[in-house]
């Protein structure tokens, strides 16, 4: 597919930071203000589905999502953790790591919904602070996933 965000390699630093690349898959810390610690994990190749993947494949793609999820839970503390793999608006599989806090400004709703809330500034700067520890605690989790 051409034109396909998520196919190209390139990120500008508005969008978010390459953590980590595989062959098959690659994870981002997206740059998101209102959602600190927010993943995203890729599949490299362009395939719509899950099921168009192997079995083998799925349960690779699958361990990194749990990777990611345990590193993000340890070093951002969050209230719920939300793992989704939508991609109604771009047909190409990854999947949603995002730590959600009861003070969050979708919570309860989705992060994809309207804000109804400010999130504190001080939980904010908090959060922030935390994240500066979460590259190298995703990258530590996937290195015993071998």
């Amino acid at each position: 597919m051409t034109n396909c965000v998520l196919c190209k390699d390139e990120l500008k630093p508005e969008e978010g930071q390459l953590i980590w690349r595989g062959d098959d898959c690659r994870i981002i810390l997206m740059n998101d203000p209102e959602l600190p610690g927010f993943c995203r994990i890729i599949w490299n190749h362009h395939v719509a589905e899950m099921t168009d993947l192997t079995y083998g494949e799925r349960e690779h793609l699958m361990t990194l999502v749990f990777a990611v999820e345990e590193a993000v839970r340890h070093v951002m503390h969050p209230d719920k953790m939300n793992v989704a793999e939508l991609g109604n608006m771009v047909p190409h599989i990854h999947w949603h790591v995002i730590p959600r806090y009861k003070d969050d400004a979708f919570f309860p709703g989705s992060v994809w919904s309207n804000k109804i809330n400010q999130t504190p500034a001080l939980a904010l700067e908090a959060r922030m602070q935390k994240l500066k520890d979460l590259p190298a605690a995703i990258r530590e989790a996937i290195s015993r996933l071998n």
